[in-house]
């Protein structure tokens, strides 16, 4: 099953992100979870302002340990993380 991990980060912490950057796409490089796509989410300037995965899982509580692992959420970048169950309908 497919999930979709949604990151919003706290205000002003742009440098605690770019701190943690390094330990966090190490992690993601472990393949801890098989990552459909992932990413930066951005502001109207193209600033980062948290993150993006979609993965696929066997269940939610899978999900959840990657993410409370991450690296990034480790260190409290996170002002949100919502993590919802996603069907791909489009394109086929």
């Amino acid at each position: 099953m497919q999930f979709v991990i949604y990151c919003v980060d706290k205000p002003n912490a742009l440098e605690l992100r770019m701190a943690t950057r390094a330990a966090h796409l190490a992690y993601l490089e472990t393949k801890p979870i098989e990552i459909v796509i992932a990413g930066p989410l951005l502001d109207a300037s193209g600033g980062m302002k948290g993150s993006l995965f979609v993965v696929e899982a066997n269940d939610l509580a899978q999900v959840q340990r990657f993410s409370a692992a991450d690296p990034y959420r480790k260190a409290g970048l996170f002002e949100r993380v919502d993590i919802d169950g996603f069907r791909k309908v489009f394109p086929k």
